[in-house]
């Protein structure tokens, strides 16, 4: 099915929202504040998955967690399709997808709105600290809907990310609450953890270790950028030692 299908098949989605970028520029969506009360229908936490690809992380978290609402967000429609597709033909009431760019969720979640936050395989953006997920840009982001104690996940492929992700919880002084360096050989029994996106499962047949964190940003004060080198990951770029400024 061509793009263009796709997207013509989602707008008939009543769980799939494609706002126009001149509706939410500068302006507040109108289910802002308002997703438990006029979309989900009930008082369960909201969690946010950005960067959510196909949408499998969403779709299985939804399906195994129904106490909680999952939103999956990416501008990336095409790819959204497969996830959206899949919870419309099981029926799943407790998940929704949103096409837009990432650096826009604040036009869609009001404050103290998203109670966690995952970051499945983000792009690590080796030369653009300001485009990576966990910078303080999108952090500075974030704290304008994630509840105060609210959780932040990451599981990345990519060493770089970790180990810059990790730099600047420790130059911040968030609080870990779990870390694994080798999710699949150090746990076996965690259902949210197991969950592989088809990508996962390709950067597994390289023998690419999975890395996670889970951390509670603390927003109280100014946040500041990690200065430090990092080897970059050579499946995802050339190149060694790149130090982190702000930029």
């Amino acid at each position: 099915m061509n793009k263009l299908k796709k997207f013509q098949q989602m707008s008939t989605f009543p769980h799939v929202i494609q706002a126009d970028f001149n509706d939410i520029f500068k302006k507040n969506f109108y289910l802002k504040g308002k997703w438990n009360e006029l979309f989900f229908k009930n008082d369960n936490p909201i969690v946010l998955e950005l960067g959510c690809g196909k949408g499998e992380y969403s779709v299985a978290l939804a399906r195994n967690n129904p106490n909680k609402n999952y939103i999956g967000m990416d501008i990336k429609g095409a790819r959204m399709f497969t996830g959206a597709l899949q919870s419309f033909q099981e029926g799943l009431k407790n998940v929704a997808f949103i096409r837009t760019h990432i650096e826009m969720a604040d036009s869609f979640f009001s404050t103290n709105e998203i109670s966690e936050i995952w970051l499945t395989f983000p792009d690590p953006q080796m030369s653009k600290t300001r485009k990576r997920l966990t910078s303080t840009k999108f952090l500075n982001i974030y704290s304008k809907f994630l509840k105060s104690g609210g959780q932040i996940h990451l599981k990345t492929d990519s060493n770089f990310q970790f180990t810059y992700t990790m730099a600047l919880i420790g130059e911040n002084k968030f609080k870990i609450l779990e870390k694994y360096d080798d999710v699949h050989a150090q746990i076996s029994d965690h259902n949210t953890l197991k969950i592989k996106t088809y990508y996962e499962e390709r950067f597994m047949t390289h023998n690419i270790k999975i890395k996670y964190c889970r951390f509670i940003p603390d927003f109280s004060n100014s946040l500041h950028e990690p200065v430090i080198e990092i080897e970059r990951d050579i499946y995802h770029n050339s190149g060694r030692g790149v130090k982190f400024v702000n930029n």
